[in-house]
Formats: structure tokens, C-alpha cells, sequence
């Protein structure tokens, strides 16, 4: 299948209306597209031979999207603050570990005291303590590469969704091209707290600490918002 040919076959998917999901949960909405689009894998044919990724999501999705992961800077960030911050594992196996959700907006709560908060500059993004401590941080050109590594061009659908279960039906009624990293974009959602740091740092048995994905993540309906370049397909 071409490019043109994908295009003009997701516009005849947007002409079916409300079609009943084919997979029960949060994947089915990404199923039922690819099913109704002949697609087996999830890259295709881009408009020059490049491979786009395709992805879908409800319209008003509740669940958030990681658009990728990043530990902090300096190098060994994650261990300072497992061996600062981190807490006794509900795992019961003597091991720390440090899950929180970090926004720009306010100070978080960890273990029922102020946390961390994203503090924001011109070109790089600091994780602050309530005492005002820069205990990490990202700069940019970190962020934009760790970015177009995981999402470099993308078909991004979106569908109206009713129903629950097995009786779920989808209606994908809007589609756009999207690419390049756009910092003040991905600033400004960071900022109205769209974007939320997650950071996930465990523990191995020796002691060294375990990064399970510190992500940035963001709720699938304004992703296109972190691109660049938008072009809206339908």
C-alpha cells in the first residue's frame, strides 16, 4: 500500500461512521484501525519512502501517553535521588525505590511531604525540591533528540468513541501528519501541566539503582500539540 493510497482508504474508514471495536480495551481503538486499514504491521510506506509510525487514541482518553523516556542529568542523578528520596519497597524485599508524579504547576507530594516540581527555563528543564534544590535536570537538546528518535514522523488518528467492552464503537474523524520537535510547544504543555514527568527509579539487589523509564508523558488527544510540523489529513 502507497502513501496516497493509505490516505485515501482511512478517508473511506472515516465514511463507515461508528464501527464496533475489535479488541476488547484500551489497545482496541489501535487494532480496530490497523483491521480496517489491511495494515499487519505498525510502520508504512511514508510520502518520501521514509516509514511512518502509525498510532490512534480515543478523543478526551483519560490514560496518558509516554512520548519517551529520559533519566535526569548529571549522570548520576537517578542514584542521589533513590539514596536521598527513596523509600522502602511495598515489594517487602529491602530494596528502595522512588515512583512520582511530577508537574510545573506545584510541588507534588512524597510520602505525605512537598516533593519535587518541574521548574522551567529557556533551555532546560530543572527538577527542583520544595527547598528550592536542583536535585536534576534535562536540557533541550537532550530532550528534542531523545524525541525524534522515538516519534520522528507519525500518522496520528483520532476517534470519537461510545459504548463499553465488547459494545465500544469507534469513528476516526480526524488524522494528521506529524513531525519535528517543537520546544516551546513541549514547554508551554509542560508549564499548563499537559505534559507530566513520571519518574520510575528502582533498585538491583546489589544496591545500584534500576531506572524503569522516567517518561514524559501526555494525554493522547493533544499530542499533535509537540510537533512542529501539523498537517491535517482529514
Amino acid at each position: 500500500m502507497t502513501y496516497p493510497e493509505l490516505i485515501k482508504k482511512l478517508r473511506e474508514v472515516k465514511e463507515m461512521g461508528y464501527v464496533r471495536t475489535h479488541r476488547v480495551g484500551t489497545t482496541g481503538v489501535g487494532k480496530t484501525l490497523e483491521d480496517l486499514l489491511g495494515i499487519t504491521e505498525n510502520n508504512i510506506p511514508g510520502p518520501n519512502a521514509a516509514m511512518i509510525e502509525l498510532k490512534s487514541a480515543r478523543n478526551n482518553a483519560s490514560s496518558m501517553l509516554t512520548l519517551f523516556t529520559k533519566s535526569p542529568l548529571p549522570k548520576k542523578a537517578n542514584s542521589v535521588l533513590l539514596q536521598r528520596f527513596g523509600y522502602e519497597s511495598a515489594r517487602g524485599n529491602n530494596r528502595k525505590e522512588l515512583h512520582t508524579t511530577v508537574n510545573a504547576t506545584g510541588y507534588n507530594r512524597l510520602k505525605g511531604h512537598p516533593g519535587f516540581k518541574i521548574d522551567i527555563h529557556e533551555d532546560r528543564i530543572n527538577l527542583i525540591t520544595a527547598q528550592n534544590e536542583t536535585v536534576g535536570y534535562w536540557d533541550k537538546e537532550t530532550l528534542k533528540n531523545s524525541f525524534e528518535m522515538k516519534l520522528p514522523k507519525l500518522l496520528y488518528v483520532k476517534a470519537e468513541a461510545k459504548g463499553r467492552g465488547s459494545n465500544e464503537k469507534f469513528w476516526f474523524n480526524e488524522a494528521w501528519l506529524l513531525n519535528g520537535f517543537n520546544f516551546k510547544n513541549f514547554l508551554d504543555l509542560l508549564r499548563e501541566s499537559v505534559i507530566l514527568v513520571d519518574i520510575r527509579i528502582g533498585q538491583y539487589p546489589d544496591g545500584r539503582p534500576h531506572d524503569h523509564g522516567t517518561g514524559f508523558r501526555v494525554l493522547p488527544d493533544r499530542l499533535d500539540l509537540c510537533f512542529k510540523c501539523r498537517k491535517k489529513i482529514m
